[in-house]
């Protein structure tokens, strides 16, 4: 005769947050234990509440057994000192590193918490709530543009001031082009250019964030925006990068004067910054367990979580995400690691790789999986079945991408689905285009207004990792070819026969080579735009540059430009 084994005693225990994601824990001697417990949810509340008065919701997350008990566990976040001076907060790191010292439930539970950390810094926001929304103008902080003459030479250009002045009714519309007119040359200036609304958050955060807390280390996570003169000129005001744009770590000397990762140098004390790019959830994992503010500090654009929030929605639909980006881009890693917390994932680079996974889908039996394996490799996540997980796809996108690469990914799979089953509403999100990025397709389309003018060159400003300002040389190329320029200020313009034009070679890889230059004739109309992390004050260096290839008496003074534009209706 067998013996019921009884179920072991049902506790509920409650993890209790700062806002620098340090648990709170109650000292038991020498032990550090669970701070609070009940036998039931609100035995539990009660004793959270005896400390803390101030608390977000408490969300069940997770259950485990410990030490003998079955655990309920819930997670909240908490504000102010707590009221029991038994409480204390610990960072995880250093709970984790003296296993000896912690009672056995906790031992037991914090190794469980591991796949939620990402997830904490966030647990007073709701799901529909973004971390860092867009400064209404009003409320932008254009002082920082001003505060000495480097930030000033950086960032202010009367000229693109009263062009923006003149040409931009509304933020989300492309309207007509400007023309300076300085005589000898004229610039054709698209309506919408240079930075979006997240860029400017994300700046003004760092330096925001350097003024407020001159005794303190300030990180930032990798770069602040694909600009080498904006990140340049942070790191001169002390900002430092955790890592680069591809993830892998700086170095720095450790506390032995061995060389370590400036990681590994970190401590709660740090203030570290999230681009506004976002950040894979690894990373944020590492700077949870370090005790470390998040959310306080993140700076991802709204567009790009918004990208994330369909993607979850679409996942709680039953669908597979697709997502249109470079695989070792910062933005497409951090949605491709939030995306996998709701859906399986894969990543698309372009409509030649759509093609290819048209043609998996299409497959059936090994050859599928075969060539699943090669051409997606270490692109989906984990335990991809290519037989249940291309049923039903829907696909977003890396925000600074062409919208019409996106929509034609779209429109090839969902003829792929209606070939192989008459279905073509197996993919989602086919008339729905809110994760394309405003910002990003606005300048876009003014861009393609400005080509439609007669010209004799282009140049295309910003960073040689800039995704976006890639894809507006795409589309000057398509138009002028060889007269396009991709450069990343006026140092690229070498004479007035020679540019060195940045070639990109893919993959976050690229060259310069020499492309010719002609302003020799009559008068020259050249098109000049920048892109949304190209900051106004390099756009007018490259104005007075190519200027100075003329004689002053054949130029138009700058003051007379001016005059014409603000008094333009």
């Amino acid at each position: 005769m067998s013996t019921a084994v009884a179920a072991p005693p049902l506790l509920f225990a409650i993890l209790a947050f700062n806002a620098n994601n340090q648990l709170a824990v109650r000292r038991l001697g020498s032990k550090a234990g669970l701070a609070f417990t009940g036998s039931d949810l609100a035995m539990a509340t009660a004793r959270l509440e005896g400390a803390f008065r101030e608390h977000t919701a408490v969300t069940e997350y997770f259950s485990a057994t410990a030490a003998g008990r079955s655990y309920r566990v819930c997670l909240t976040q908490v504000q102010g000192v707590p009221a029991d001076a038994e409480i204390v907060f610990r960072a995880l790191d250093g709970l984790s590193a003296d296993p000896a010292a912690l009672a056995p439930s906790l031992a037991a539970l914090l190794p469980a918490l591991d796949p939620f950390l990402a997830e904490i810094p966030y647990l007073h926001l709701g799901e529909n709530d973004f971390i860092y929304k867009f400064r209404p103008a009003q409320e932008r902080n254009t002082a920082i543009y001003a505060q000495d003459s480097a930030a000033g030479a950086l960032y202010q250009s009367q000229l693109c001031a009263a062009i923006k002045a003149l040409a931009r009714r509304h933020e989300r519309t492309a309207a007509a082009p400007v023309t300076l007119d300085f005589g000898a040359v004229r610039y054709v200036i698209p309506s919408h250019f240079g930075f979006c609304l997240g860029v400017k958050n994300a700046i003004e955060k760092a330096y925001e964030t350097l003024a407020a807390h001159p005794g303190r280390r300030v990180f930032m996570l990798s770069e602040l925006i694909h600009n080498p003169f904006v990140n340049e000129d942070l790191l001169r005001r002390g900002l430092r990068y955790l890592q680069t744009d591809k993830g892998v770590p700086y170095t720095a000397p450790g506390p032995d004067g061995r060389e370590t990762t400036r990681w590994d140098t970190l401590t709660p004390d740090d203030i570290v910054i999230i681009p506004a790019f976002g950040a894979t959830d690894d990373d944020k994992r590492r700077l949870v367990r370090k005790g470390i503010a998040v959310c306080q500090y993140d700076a991802t654009c709204m567009l790009v979580e918004k990208v994330w929030k369909a993607a979850r929605a679409y996942g709680r639909e039953g669908y597979t995400v697709v997502i249109h980006g470079k695989h070792e881009h910062e933005e497409t890693k951090a949605t491709f690691s939030n995306t996998r917390r709701f859906a399986p994932a894969l990543i698309v680079r372009n409509l030649a790789e759509a093609k290819q996974l048209g043609e998996v889908i299409a497959a059936r039996g090994p050859e599928r999986r075969a060539r699943f394996a090669e051409w997606f490799a270490g692109r989906h996540t984990p335990d991809f079945d290519v037989d249940r997980h291309l049923e039903r796809i829907a696909v977003v996108n890396q925000t600074t991408l062409l919208m019409n690469e996106t929509l034609g990914i779209i429109e090839l799979l969902r003829s792929v689905y209606r070939e192989q089953t008459g279905d073509e509403l197996r993919v989602g999100g086919s008339s729905r285009r809110d994760t394309l990025c405003y910002a990003t397709q606005v300048n876009q389309d003014a861009l393609s207004r400005a080509l439609a003018e007669p010209l004799d060159a282009a140049f295309v400003l910003g960073g040689k990792n800039s995704s976006n300002t890639y894809q507006l040389f795409r589309l000057c190329e398509q138009q002028l070819g060889p007269r396009a320029y991709f450069i990343q200020s006026e140092a690229g313009i070498v004479s007035a026969q020679g540019v060195d034009h940045y070639v990109y070679g893919g993959g976050g890889t690229g060259r310069t080579e020499v492309r010719a230059l002609d302003l020799a004739g009559g008068s020259k109309r050249i098109l000049l735009t920048g892109g949304a992390s190209c900051p106004d004050g390099i756009i007018q260096q490259v104005i007075a540059r190519i200027n100075g290839f003329f004689p002053p008496e054949q130029l138009r003074p700058v003051a007379d430009v001016l005059r014409e534009l603000e008094t333009a209706e």
